[in-house]
Formats: structure tokens, sequence, C-alpha cells
């Protein structure tokens, strides 16, 4: 590339950010990746460590960074309800703090900044599938309350740099995304069933599997959100997969993925846990271009392996 930039990734050894690390570098840009390892794993970027565009930072978000960047993705936030329950004050501070760090690390450097937003700022919607324009129906004192309005705070700290400081902001609210490198003990329906059924124990379905999700792998997710930041959308745009399945049809699928034998069993459904989840992404569609190709079979295949 004649002109790599540089890229931060905040949360970059989590997940999803490793997987956008290596997107990132194999488009030949320098990326710094930006973890206090909170949820993560230094397993996640290991084969990174020697590559010469590649930079470790242990840093939390909570303080500001001062660097200079070109691009900030910033993703850093426990995703699953085990880890941003387990500390709820570390996490709105993270979602809070963070962003307003990092929007103006963006602001004082001129650089184009995505901020990771989430489904979870519909709530339990009651409208259905979520466009962008929907407001949501959050429980802001609810067990989840913490992650949920923390996202929607941030994206009004986002939308307000924007309109205030010129700020070039991008905000992907992502729906549920899965692949490698997800945590066995992550808390959330695909790793919980997969290791489940690779331990011959039995699937653990929350309520009576009715509740429905969409479920994105994680190769077009980093693609939605790559084609998002450079493009010259400003505001939420879904990143989903609008293919939609009730939890028992993901518990099937999984068992059906592994050839396990493994039972399925019911427990009571958690406070304030939506309902149905599943994206409109006719925006993305007609502004990036984009929509996913990889189906939950294939996806599911691949993460098994």
């Amino acid at each position: 590339m004649d002109n790599p930039l540089r890229v931060m990734v905040t949360g970059g050894a989590g997940f999803l950010g490793s997987h956008l690390c290596d997107r990132l570098l194999a488009a030949g840009h320098d990326v710094l990746c930006v973890d206090n390892f909170y949820t993560s794993t230094r397993r996640n970027i290991v084969h990174l460590l020697e590559h010469p565009n590649f930079e470790l930072m242990r840093h939390d978000v909570t303080f500001p960074l001062y660097v200079e960047v070109d691009r900030i993705y910033n993703l850093a936030c426990p995703a699953s309800p085990i880890h941003y329950q387990r500390d709820p004050v570390q996490t709105t501070k993270t979602s809070v703090h963070g962003a307003i760090n990092m929007l103006g690390l963006a602001k004082r450097t001129g650089a184009r900044i995505l901020q990771a937003s989430t489904s979870e700022v519909y709530g339990d919607p009651d409208v259905h599938p979520q466009p962008e324009s929907y407001w949501g129906h959050v429980n802001p004192v609810g067990p989840r309350g913490v992650y949920d309005e923390a996202k929607r705070f941030g994206e009004a700290l986002s939308m307000a740099y924007h309109h205030a400081h010129d700020v070039d902001v991008k905000i992907a609210r992502l729906f549920n995304t899965f692949g490698p490198f997800l945590r066995p003990a992550d808390g959330r329906a695909i790793p919980n069933f997969l290791v489940q059924a690779m331990d011959g124990k039995p699937l653990t379905v929350y309520g009576d599997g009715s509740q429905t999700r969409s479920f994105c792998y994680v190769d077009d997710e980093v693609r939605g959100i790559l084609a998002l930041l450079e493009s010259e959308w400003v505001g939420p745009m879904n990143l989903g997969n609008p293919d939609e399945f009730t939890i028992l049809e993901l518990a099937h699928l999984v068992l059906e993925t592994t050839g396990s034998s493994s039972k399925i069993e019911f427990e009571p459904l958690p406070t304030d846990d939506p309902v149905q989840r599943r994206p409109d992404i006719s925006l993305a569609e007609s502004v990036l271009g984009w929509r996913p190709e990889i189906d939950l079979s294939e996806g599911l295949s691949r993460t098994y392996e």
C-alpha cells in the first residue's frame, strides 16, 4: 500500500477486535492494538505480535491516550452479560469515559472514528425488525441497563462531538456476532452451546427457547465495519444478519453441527432478556452495498473447527 494509515483499535485483543486487527494488517495498515485485557486474552493476537506493522499497548480507555492516528475503531467494552454485569460500574465507565477519551483524541488528531454500539440500544423492541429510526425500549434501571444505556450515551456523545466539533464519526449498531476466538465461558448462546455439546453436557436454553436472535459471522461483521468507517455516512447503522432463529432452533443446529448426543435443558429466562431481535439492514445495503454472505450453518461449522 502506498499510503498506509495509522489505525488504532481499542479492545483490539478481544473477539471482534482481534479479527479487525487481522484484516487491517492484511490491508497494509499500521495497527495499534489497545486493550486492558479485562475480558480479552493475548492468545487472540499472539500470532500478530511479530508483525512489523503491529503494536500492542496495555491501556484502559477510561484514561486519556495521547497518540497520533488516522483512524480509530472504539470497540473497548465487555459485550457479554456475564462480563458487563460482573463489574457494572467499570462497564459504564468504559463505554462513557472511553467514548469521551476516544472522541477527544479524534478531535485533536482529526482522525475518523467508529464508535461500536450495539443492538442492545433497542432493548426488548416493540418494533420488528429494528430500523435505525427506532428509538428503543430499554429498562434503564434493570440488570442490563449498565450496558444498554452506556452504549446509548456513547451514541449521543458521538453525535455531540460531530455537531459541536465536526468530528467525523460513524456509529455501528452491531447485532449478535460469532466466530473463532470467542471465549468458551463467554456466556452467550453460541459459545455456551458449542462448549456444552463438545463436553457432552446438556445445552442450557433459557425460557422456552422461542426468543429469537440474528447471528452474524465475524468475517461479515468486520467487512461491514470497515466499509462503514470508510463511507461518508454519519450516524447509526445496523450491521448484522437479518436471518432470524429461535434459540431452540440454534440449539438443535449446534447438536447437528457437532454430532453431539447432549440433551437440552430449560432454565428460567433472565430479567429483561429481549424476546426478539432482528436488524433491518436496508440502510447498510443501500449505502455500503453490504449484506452478510455466510449463513449460520456454515459459520457454526467454522467456529466449531
